[in-house]
């Protein structure tokens, strides 16, 4: 059940991503996304100094994933384009 649950939040994470960084995406992609963002967003808040990880669903957890995943867009977006949006 924690699957589908991360499933779904990474999607709605990810489509929440590309509409900020301006960026389209499927169902699968914007899941991709999100899923990849929430395990970006946990690696850069351990860096700074927030330990632990967010291991149920929360709207904090949801943060995290959207900031990840914007992040991974950046990244994306400077690779492909050479510009951030």
């Amino acid at each position: 059940m924690g699957w589908i649950v991360a499933l779904i939040v990474g999607g709605f994470a990810g489509f929440l991503a590309g509409k900020l960084m301006r960026r389209g995406g499927g169902v699968f992609r914007n899941i991709l996304v999100g899923c990849v963002g929430s395990v970006i967003g946990n690696a850069i808040l351990n860096q700074v100094g927030i330990a632990g990880s967010v291991k149920e669903f929360s709207i904090t957890g949801l943060v995290v994933a959207v900031v990840g995943a914007s992040v991974l867009l950046a990244i994306f977006n400077i690779m492909q384009k050479g510009e951030l949006r």
